[in-house]
């Protein structure tokens, strides 16, 4: 049996190998060819990083508006250029904090599941994945394996697993870090509240928020997007990515392809 030495130094390469996939802060359309490699490689039974996708593309279009409203909320300011870029450098700020939240669930997304689908039985794997994940990543590959599709309530347990922890341990420390060093009120509270919508919703739904800082607020949100999703089915969940108009035409058309290109170029360069 490979010692807690060799399990360490595999999730330490499947966890670089995940932070240059991942890419920077703005390559949204990587990272989700990568979240979609996740979907796609679990048998569509972890449907986590497909919503996650959703989430990565849906914010680049609300962080531009975000950006243009802090512009002219600022000109009051202008007078005052010190003043001004301040505020706008801390808008900035921000919005980098809520991206780099993406990058980082990607990055553990990926580890975790190409991690346990070596050593997911080890003894010692839990000194790496938390226990509820790790379970939930069980139940992942055993279907897999068997080329087997979960039913919605499975893959809700699976989606659950990981959208919790992320809350536990990324979002949430992230987001009160952000929240406590963004010193603009007006636009903190604009920003606090967003109004979610993404491609797959059916006219009319949308995700409302009180205050994006409240973690139930963010998990009820969640679990309503993964309702959502097994109300439209995943096949339309998937095809809507396309309405984003990020991703490139080879994702859709060679999905696989795609990302093996992409996984070639990004650890090679």
């Amino acid at each position: 049996m490979e010692s807690i030495e060799h399990l360490a130094a595999a999730y330490d390469r499947w966890h670089a190998e995940a932070e240059r996939l991942a890419g920077g802060l703005h390559d949204l359309a990587q990272r989700s060819t990568v979240y979609h490699h996740l979907f796609a490689a679990s048998g569509r039974n972890h449907v986590f990083p497909l919503i996650a996708a959703h989430g990565a593309l849906w914010a680049r279009g609300y962080f531009q508006f975000g950006m243009r409203l802090g512009a002219w909320l600022s000109l009051p300011a202008i007078v005052e250029p010190g003043r001004r870029a301040r505020l706008l450098q801390s808008l900035q700020q921000f919005a980098d904090a809520f991206r780099e939240v993406n990058r980082r669930v990607c990055v553990d997304t990926y580890t975790t599941f190409h991690f346990t689908a070596l050593y997911g039985d080890h003894p010692s794997a839990e000194s790496f994945v938390p226990a509820n994940q790790l379970a939930a990543l069980a139940r992942i590959h055993h279907a897999r394996r068997r080329g087997v599709e979960l039913p919605d309530d499975e893959k809700r347990d699976v989606f659950e697993a990981f959208f919790r922890n992320e809350q536990a341990t990324v979002v949430g420390p992230s987001v009160t870090a952000a929240t406590e060093s963004f010193d603009w009120p007006l636009l903190k509270l604009i920003a606090l509240r967003p109004v979610i919508r993404f491609a797959y919703f059916p006219r009319g739904e949308r995700l409302w928020f009180r205050n994006f800082a409240d973690r139930d607020n963010r998990i009820a949100n969640g679990l309503r997007a993964f309702e959502i999703a097994t109300e439209v089915g995943w096949d339309t969940v998937e095809a809507r990515l396309r309405d984003y108009a990020i991703l490139p035409d080879a994702f859709f058309t060679a999905n696989g392809v795609n990302f093996e290109q992409l996984r070639t170029r990004v650890l090679t360069a």
